[in-house]
C-alpha cells in the first residue's frame, strides 16, 4: 500500500512545478494587462512618426505608419514591411505596421537597414550613416508583396542598474529624447526609467515623520546614487539639493511619458528594504540592522554599513507599498513590472532556505500591496557573484517565493556566466537571457560575437524553455556599437546569425559602402578582439588606465617571464625582444587575443583612409582601435620597464618607463582627435545641470571622482575602487594617468640610482595627494576635437610598427 503522506509530498512538488501550458497562461496574462495600459493607437503612430522626423526628416511623408493587432501578427509582437500602393508621385512609398510603435520603429530600422545600407548607433560611436538612403520618391520596393518579423519573445530590455549613475547622470532632456528614439529602433520595449527615485523617496519618507535634514546623508552624490539605492553607501559625494530633486522628477515625467508614447513598458523601483539611519530613532521596535562595510578603506562610517530594514517587519510592507503608491501617484498607472535587487552583493543573514522563502514573499507583498498586479523584476547577478551562497535549495527557495508568473529574472551574463543551463531554467522562473558586456562604462573594444548570435537562439528553443526576453544590460553604454546592434537584433531572429556575412553587411551600413581591406580587418577582429572566449568579465585593466600599486621588489625577473607567447608584439625597436602576458604576478593586464593579429587589422583599417575620411563612424573606429593597439602595446611596455628594475638595468628601465608615459601622451593627442573621447564633455554636462556655484563645485567633483578614485581614501591608502570606471579620455590621461606613472616611475628609478628599496608607501601617499587635489580641481577641458584623426593615427602606427 502507497504511503499517503508520500502521496500528498509528490502532490505538492508538482503543483510547484508549473506545466507550459500554465507558463504561457501566466506570460499571457502579464502581456495583455500591460498591452491594456497602452496608450491609444493614434498616440503611437504619431510617435513613431516624430522619431523619424528626428532620425530622417527629408523623408517624412515617404512612409506611413500604423498599429496593428497582434492577431495579425500570429499573436506575437511583430513588424510588417510593405510597398505602399498609391498612385500619387509625392505620397508615402513604404507602409511600415506594428504592434506598437516600438515595433513600428523597428521596423523603419529595418528597413533603411536592409534596403537602404543605412546605419544607426550612439552619438558618441559615431552617430548615423543615412548618406546611402535613396532620395524621397527613389526608395527601394518590397519583393514579394512584404516582409514580416515577429519576436522569439514577447520582451526587450534595456539597462543596468548603475547605468543610471555611469551613463544617464547628467543627461538633460535633449541626450534623453535621443537615447529613447535610439531604444526604438533597437526594439527596446521594456527599459528602466530608474531617474528620480530620491524624490519620490523624499516624499515617502516624509510620510514616516523622516525630515530632509535626515536624508542629507541618506542619499549619495549624483554620481553615486546607484550604490546608495542599493544600500551599498551612504552620502558619498552628497548631499542632494532641492534643485537636483526638482530636476530630476521633471526630467523623469518626460521620460516615462515619452516611453509610453512608444509603447514602452517602464521598470520602475521598488523598495530593497534599505533605510535612513533615523527610521530607527523613530520606529525602535522595528526590525532593523546594520550592513557590513561594502569597499571602504577602513570601514568608516561616514560612508559606509548601512540600515537594512528587515522584510519580514511589517513595517516593509508599509513602506514598499507606500513607495509604489507613489510613483502612481506622479507617474500615472503606467505599468506592473518593478525591479527589486534586495540581495545584490549583500547576502541574506542566513542560508536557511525557509528563511530566504519568507524574505522573498515579504518583498514581493509590499509591491503587491501598491499594485496588486506587481510583477517582480530581478537581477540574477547574484546567483553568480554569490554563487557560494546561492546553492539550488537557497535559488528555489527565493524563485519559488512568489506565486509563479509574478517574477521575472534577468539571466545578467548570459552571454559569458549563463545561469539559466545550471539550474533547470531558473526551476521554472521567466528569465531574461541578458548581456552584460560592459563594467564601468569602460572604453575597451571586447565582445563575444558568437555567443551573443547563439545563446539566445539556443536558450529560447532549449527543452522546457522559461525564456521570455533577450537583454541588455551593460553598465555603462557608448561603446563597441557592433556588440550593441546585433545583440539588438537578436530580439527579432529565432535562427542564428552567421556572423561573418552579418559583419560584411554591418561595415557596408556603417560606413556606406564597401571597402575590401575593411572587411579583411572586421574579419580579423571578429576572430580576436570579439572573440572573447575564457569566460573572464572584461573590467579594462590596462595599465595605462589601472595602474599597478604594487612593489614589485620581492620578484625576480623568473617570476615574470613565461614562454607562452601567443600575445606577443612584434619585436620593439632595438631588436630588444620581451615576452608578454601569463606573467606571474598580482597584476596583469587582460589579453584575450593575438595582438599581432589586431596589428595587422589596424594596419588594413589605416589603408582604408583615403577611400573614408570624411565618415565620423570611420574615424570612431580608427580611434579606438588605435587606441585599443597602442594600449596593449603599453602593457607590454610596463611589464619590460617592471623586468629590467628587477634585473636592476637602468638603462633599460628609463627606456621602457619613458615609452610607457610616451604613450600616455600620444593616446591622448589621439583621442583629443575625435569628439568623442574628451573628458571636458563629461565635466561640462555635469556642471551644466548645476544653479549655484557650490553645487557645480560638487557636482564637478563627483564628476571627476567616479572616474578616478570612486570612493574613499586614507593618506596612504587608495580606494578599493581607484579605476573601477577609468575612462580612456583625452584629458584624463594628460592629467591624471600621465602624472600618476611619471611619479610611480620617479619612485622605481631613484631606488635603482641610490640602491635603496622602493618606497612604495611614499608613492602612494605622494600620489593620492595628487589625485585628491586632482578630484577637487575646476581647470577646463576641450569639449571639441582637434587635430587630424587620420594622420596622428597614420604617423603613430609609423612610429611604433613602421
Amino acid at each position: 500500500m502507497a504511503n499517503p503522506f508520500i502521496s500528498v509530498f509528490l502532490i505538492l512538488i508538482i503543483m510547484q512545478v508549473p506545466t507550459t501550458s500554465s507558463r504561457t497562461e501566466a506570460i499571457e496574462a502579464i502581456l495583455n494587462r500591460l498591452d491594456s495600459k497602452r496608450l491609444p493607437s493614434s498616440v503611437q503612430e504619431s510617435a513613431a512618426k516624430s522619431v523619424l522626423k528626428r532620425l530622417l526628416p527629408t523623408h517624412v511623408d515617404s512612409f506611413e505608419f500604423k498599429i496593428i493587432s497582434k492577431d495579425a501578427c500570429g499573436g506575437r509582437g511583430c513588424f510588417l514591411i510593405e510597398n505602399y500602393n498609391s498612385s500619387s508621385q509625392d505620397g508615402p512609398e513604404i507602409m511600415i505596421k506594428g504592434t506598437t510603435a516600438v515595433e513600428i520603429a523597428s521596423g523603419l530600422h529595418w528597413y533603411i537597414k536592409y534596403w537602404c545600407g543605412a546605419h544607426v548607433s550612439w552619438d558618441k560611436t559615431g552617430g548615423i550613416q543615412i548618406a546611402s538612403i535613396p532620395k524621397p520618391g527613389s526608395l527601394p520596393l518590397i519583393k514579394d508583396g512584404g516582409v514580416m518579423i515577429q519576436r522569439p519573445v514577447p520582451w526587450s530590455y534595456y539597462q543596468n542598474v548603475v547605468t543610471s549613475s555611469y551613463s544617464y547622470v547628467w543627461w538633460d532632456w535633449e541626450k534623453w529624447e535621443k537615447e529613447i528614439d535610439w531604444m526604438a529602433l533597437q526594439g527596446i520595449n521594456l527599459p528602466l526609467a530608474f531617474t528620480a527615485q530620491e524624490t519620490i523617496w523624499q516624499k515617502v519618507f516624509m510620510d514616516f515623520n523622516i525630515s530632509k535634514e535626515d536624508l542629507k546623508d541618506f542619499f549619495g552624490g549624483p554620481a553615486f546614487l546607484a550604490w546608495a539605492r542599493m544600500g551599498n553607501l551612504h552620502g558619498w559625494g552628497g548631499p542632494l539639493s532641492e534643485n537636483w530633486l526638482e530636476q530630476q522628477l521633471a526630467l523623469q515625467k518626460k521620460i516615462v511619458f515619452r516611453m509610453l508614447e512608444l509603447g514602452m513598458t517602464p521598470v520602475l523601483p521598488s523598495f530593497s528594504g534599505n533605510v535612513p539611519a533615523a527610521l530607527k530613532k523613530i520606529f525602535p521596535s522595528a526590525n532593523i540592522t546594520r550592513l557590513g562595510d561594502w569597499n571602504t578603506v577602513d570601514g568608516d562610517l561616514r560612508w559606509c554599513c548601512t540600515y537594512l530594514l528587515n522584510p519580514s517587519d511589517p513595517l516593509f510592507i508599509e513602506i514598499g507599498g507606500a513607495f509604489i503608491r507613489k510613483q502612481i501617484e506622479e507617474y500615472g498607472d503606467v505599468t506592473d513590472i518593478y525591479n527589486c535587487d534586495t540581495f545584490n552583493e549583500n547576502s541574506p543573514p542566513t542560508s536557511d532556505p525557509t528563511f530566504i522563502s519568507s524574505l522573498g514573499t515579504a518583498v514581493y507583498k509590499a509591491m503587491s500591496k501598491g499594485d496588486k498586479d506587481a510583477v517582480w523584476l530581478m537581477q540574477g547577478w547574484l546567483f553568480y557573484s554569490d554563487s557560494t551562497f546561492w546553492k539550488p535549495p537557497q535559488m528555489k527557495a527565493l524563485l519559488h517565493s512568489v506565486p509563479f508568473g509574478k517574477m521575472i529574472v534577468l539571466d545578467l551574463f548570459a552571454e559569458a556566466k549563463p545561469i539559466w543551463k545550471n539550474s533547470s531554467q531558473f526551476y521554472g522562473t521567466p528569465y531574461v537571457w541578458c548581456m552584460l558586456h560592459n563594467f564601468g562604462g569602460n572604453i575597451e573594444m571586447y565582445g563575444i560575437l558568437d555567443a551573443i548570435s547563439s545563446g539566445p537562439v539556443d536558450a529560447h528553443v532549449s527543452e522546457n524553455s522559461t525564456m521570455v526576453g533577450v537583454g541588455m544590460c551593460m553598465e555603462g553604454i557608448e561603446q563597441n556599437p557592433v556588440v550593441y546592434e546585433l545583440m539588438s537584433e537578436m530580439a527579432f531572429r529565432n535562427e542564428k546569425v552567421q556572423v561573418l556575412e552579418w559583419l560584411k553587411s554591418y561595415t557596408h551600413r556603417r560606413y556606406g559602402k564597401a571597402i575590401q581591406e575593411v572587411e579583411e580587418a572586421w574579419e580579423i577582429l571578429y576572430h580576436t578582439v570579439y572573440n572573447c572566449t575564457d569566460g573572464i568579465a572584461d573590467h579594462n585593466t590596462d595599465f595605462i588606465v589601472e595602474f599597478p600599486d604594487w612593489d614589485p621588489s620581492p620578484y625576480s625577473k623568473s617570476d615574470i617571464l613565461n614562454q607562452d607567447n601567443t600575445n606577443k608584439l612584434p619585436t620593439l625597436p632595438g631588436g630588444r625582444r620581451f615576452l608578454f602576458q601569463q606573467i606571474n604576478l598580482p597584476v596583469e593586464a587582460h589579453q584575450w587575443y593575438s595582438a599581432q593579429e589586431v596589428v595587422k587589422a589596424l594596419r588594413l583599417f589605416l589603408a582604408a583612409g583615403n577611400n573614408l575620411e570624411e565618415s565620423l563612424t570611420y574615424r570612431y573606429d580608427l580611434v579606438d582601435l588605435t587606441r585599443q593597439v597602442l594600449s596593449k602595446l603599453a602593457n607590454q611596455v610596463y611589464v619590460n620597464a617592471v623586468i629590467a628594475f628587477l634585473g636592476k638595468d637602468l638603462e633599460v628601465f628609463t627606456v621602457q618607463s619613458q615609452k610607457f608615459v610616451q604613450l600616455i601622451e600620444d593616446i591622448n593627442v589621439l583621442l583629443a582627435s575625435d569628439d568623442n573621447f574628451l573628458l571636458g564633455t563629461w565635466l561640462e554636462s555635469a556642471k551644466k545641470l548645476a544653479v549655484s556655484p557650490s553645487e557645480m563645485r560638487q557636482y564637478e567633483w563627483n564628476a571627476r571622482t567616479q572616474v578616478t578614485m570612486w570612493y574613499d581614501t586614507t593618506e596612504i591608502n587608495q580606494s578599493k575602487l581607484h579605476d573601477y570606471a577609468n575612462k580612456f579620455w583625452s584629458g584624463l590621461l594628460e592629467s591624471y594617468y600621465l602624472p600618476r606613472a611619471s611619479s610611480y616611475f620617479r619612485y622605481l628609478s631613484k631606488s635603482l640610482k641610490e640602491n635603496e628599496p622602493f618606497r612604495l608607501e611614499e608613492w602612494r601617499k605622494e600620489w593620492i595627494s595628487l589625485s585628491s587635489k586632482w578630484q577637487s580641481g575646476n581647470e577646463s577641458y576641450p569639449v571639441k576635437a582637434k587635430g587630424d584623426f587620420l594622420a596622428i593615427s597614420k604617423a603613430l602606427f609609423k612610429k611604433y610598427f613602421g
